[in-house]
């Protein structure tokens, strides 16, 4: 079954078509100068400052994000899942896996409901997860046992419990750094792949700042270990010794940055193509068109299949072609049939 976000009761949604978009955030070019690469900030090796250098260019990059996060923008689901996307795409990669972007749309979107997504799949919805579920609510028991399960590792009760009480006890005692690097630590100590620590760390991120939704950030930087199961003796000496070790916090803030300015470049993209979808929208007579435009705006892509109440295949179809003439969506497949449309 595919997950998919809820709309906050916090912030209601403007009718439809009348949302006016806030003016883009702009960063700075000493930002951007900082983070292009992994060497530019974590390579710079041991001197003095580097790592107050290096948290410096990670909180004005968190600092821009939380700005726009903060705008909570109608089609924010999109955002999200879009980001969700690229980071199942990292972590297939990392894993070994053959999965692209569009090879993990298809998965999830064109399997039927009820049959089984497949690995890449399954992993893909654990990201969504992120996205989709209320923040405050990443941390919980349930939460960390359900993240386990849609990543295939499922354990007892025990596993996670220790991490949702490990979890919650740095959320309240460390500051945001010491966070981060605990979050990773509490994976890694319990020989789980890394791609947790990326999923925990994102989910503490936002309950620090006060985010309704977590934004799916670290999954998308290559952090290494990939989604496999480390060696547990190993990874236990290498997180006690990573924990105390500035270079290995200079690398997760680096990560931290870069993902945020990446996600910050995808929200501007995705501000366009909404902006697009929003002037179109009063023009739309079909009946169910304005629960289609909810959708397109919240979640990553749609197919006509969906089920949409008030449309039709057909009717979607033809929906989504009138949308895709007047350039308010886009087709992201490339094929001519099975067809996936998004903003």
């Amino acid at each position: 079954m595919i997950l998919r976000p809820t709309t906050s009761s916090r912030h209601q949604a403007p009718a439809l078509g009348a949302a006016v978009a806030a003016p883009a955030i702009a960063l700075p070019g000493w930002l951007r100068r900082a983070v292009p690469d992994a060497q530019s900030l974590a390579g710079k090796g041991l001197g003095p400052n580097a790592l107050e250098d290096v948290a410096i260019a990670a909180g004005a990059a968190i600092g821009a994000l939380d700005a726009l996060v903060r705008r909570r923008e109608r089609w924010a689901g999109a955002w999200r899942q879009r980001l969700a996307l690229a980071a199942t795409a990292m972590t297939t990669r990392q894993a070994g896996r053959i999965e692209d972007e569009a090879a993990l749309r298809d998965a999830v979107l064109l399997t039927r409901p009820g049959d089984d997504v497949g690995p890449a799949g399954h992993m893909l919805l654990a990201w969504r997860r992120l996205g989709a579920r209320p923040a405050e609510e990443l941390l919980t028991e349930a939460s960390v046992a359900g993240v386990l399960d849609a990543l295939g590792l499922a354990g007892d009760d025990e596993t996670a419990n220790g991490l949702a009480d490990e979890l919650r006890h740095l959320a309240a005692t460390d500051g945001t750094i010491g966070t981060m690097i605990g979050a990773f630590a509490a994976v890694e100590t319990r020989g789980l792949p890394r791609i947790l620590g990326c999923w925990f760390a994102d989910a503490m991120l936002a309950q620090r700042l006060g985010w309704t939704h977590a934004v799916p950030l670290l999954g998308g930087e290559a952090l290494g270990n990939g989604s496999g199961r480390p060696r547990r003796a190993a990874t236990v000496l290498a997180s006690k010794s990573n924990a105390a070790d500035p270079e290995y916090a200079k690398t997760l803030l680096a990560a931290q940055a870069r993902a945020a300015v990446r996600a910050i470049d995808l929200f501007t993209e995705l501000e366009r193509h909404a902006d697009k979808l929003l002037t179109a929208a009063p023009k739309l007579r079909a009946k169910g068109a304005e629960a289609v435009v909810d959708r397109l705006l919240s979640d990553d892509a749609l197919v006509p299949s969906e089920k949409i109440a008030g449309m039709s295949d057909r009717g979607l179809r033809r929906l989504f072609d009138r949308l895709v003439d007047l350039g308010a969506v886009r087709e992201l497949s490339g094929r001519t049939a099975f067809r996936i449309y998004g903003l």
